[in-house]
């Protein structure tokens, strides 16, 4: 795909982190005050009216959901495009067998090894213990018409057998991410078999969607600045600081662990299965991260992902196609992480104690739905209410850690997105040395015949 000049002055990065800083002061000032504007705009019309609510939803809110929507828009093609892309310039069924395999291990280590950061550190600070009971009613009583739209969701082989698209037109419509990626990686196999020319047309074909979708994310980058500053500001207008410190601990918790993953856990990754500074490597993401961090969707961040992977880490283009649509969709390590606190919270809070053997299925089931979560904002939730239906603790308490979920999504998606990127420059690293190996031993083979 084409790269595109750097900018001249301020960087998108850096205007994004500064809409973030500017919305979150704002918002949090709008929320201190609403009550008093609110009072003021009622005096003058001598009547009970708001003013914030509708100034958020008619005013602020439409600007960030533009954003959102551009870059939703590209999600579909350029995963499509990209995989099926990645696929047939990978070479046959085998060697794509082969990634897929080292890609998924890599992705089930990760997520494995979040969760039971998680857990480690929900079993030691124990937040959800004392947590006053009248505050946990009147949380559960304000946060429950959320849930009228995220009913749990049941997991089991018909998963699996949805996986495989009957249509997949409707699958692409309705964002069914897995069921795009079985139909892409099933066209780029296809494509390995057609003849040189009929495989040269539909290359060039995917790759100038590809081009188009970067095109247009390049647009939507543009108006990132000012879509984060309103998503921010609405955010932290409706949230405040009360949920906050209601939650603190356990949003400390989750918050801490993220961290640990983030900061520990990939550098290690990084040196050892990578083989690159990790400094070097979280300079190169950043914009990746903002973008994480700004939209709370790995899916919209998945163009930005892959531009990073290719143009400032150096990850071969096949590699960055396969790996990283895959990983916006199957590998949430924050997402698991995220599950596996908040499922032993919610239980500490309504003093159920689980055992040894259900936080183990806890961990399985946290890295399992992680897989099956959409790379949405708030997508894991639904997810999240089936684990806990699981271990017997009742599915409508996610509605306690509702408010603060926003702010929590954009923390674990950041870990989402930062973890593809690890296991993009493990899988190059790993594909560059056997494709060097098989190149030696060809040499060597040709010269002793």
């Amino acid at each position: 795909m084409t790269s595109t000049p750097p900018a001249k002055g301020m960087t998108i990065p850096t205007k994004i982190m500064i809409g973030l800083v500017l919305g979150a002061a704002a918002g949090i000032v709008l929320n201190q005050s609403r009550d008093a504007l609110d009072a003021w705009l009622s005096g003058i019309l001598q009547r009970d009216v708001e003013i914030v609510e509708p100034f958020l939803r008619n005013g602020i809110e439409p600007v960030g959901q533009i954003f959102m929507r551009l870059l939703f828009m590209t999600v579909v093609p350029l995963v499509f495009a990209s995989l099926a892309l990645g696929v047939s310039q990978l070479g046959g069924m085998k060697h794509v067998g082969q990634i897929g395999l080292r890609t998924l291990a890599y992705f089930v280590l990760t997520s494995g090894i979040a969760v039971v950061i998680g857990l480690l550190l929900v079993n030691t600070i124990r937040p959800g213990d004392g947590f006053d009971a009248q505050q946990r009613d009147q949380l559960i009583r304000e946060e429950a018409g959320k849930l009228q739209e995220r009913k749990p969701v049941s997991f089991g082989v018909n998963t699996f057998v949805e996986m495989v698209p009957r249509n997949p037109i409707a699958a692409m419509a309705n964002m069914e991410m897995l069921g795009v990626i079985v139909f892409a990686l099933l066209i780029g196999v296809g494509i390995t078999h057609l003849s040189d020319e009929k495989k040269e047309a539909m290359q060039r074909l995917l790759d100038a969607v590809g081009d188009l979708m970067v095109f247009i994310i390049h647009l939507a980058m543009k108006l990132a600045p000012y879509g984060v500053f309103c998503l921010i500001l609405a955010t932290t207008t409706r949230l405040g600081l009360e949920v906050l410190e209601k939650l603190a601990w356990y949003v400390g918790t989750v918050l801490f662990g993220l961290a640990l993953d983030m900061f520990l856990v990939f550098p290690l990754l990084l040196i050892f299965f990578g083989r690159v500074n990790p400094w070097w490597f979280f300079v190169k993401v950043r914009p990746v991260i903002v973008t994480a961090f700004s939209t709370s969707s790995s899916s919209a961040t998945l163009p930005t992902s892959i531009t990073a992977a290719e143009e400032r880490l150096g990850v071969p283009s096949p590699i960055a196609g396969f790996v990283l649509p895959l990983g916006a969709t199957m590998n949430m390590n924050g997402t698991a992480l995220f599950e596996g606190v908040t499922v032993l919270f919610l239980a500490q809070v309504f003093g159920i104690e689980l055992t040894l053997g259900q936080q183990l299925i806890v961990v399985v089931m946290s890295v399992i739905t992680a897989i099956g979560a959409a790379g949405v904002p708030g997508g894991s939730i639904p997810l999240l209410m089936m684990v806990l239906a699981a271990v017997h603790v009742p599915p409508q308490a996610i509605a306690l850690i509702l408010g603060v979920d926003r702010l929590l999504d954009m923390c674990r998606t950041t870990l989402n997105v930062t973890g593809d990127l690890t296991a993009a420059v493990y899988i190059a690293r790993v594909e560059s040395a056997s494709l060097a190996g098989e190149s030696r031993s060809g040499s060597s083979g040709s010269s002793g015949s």
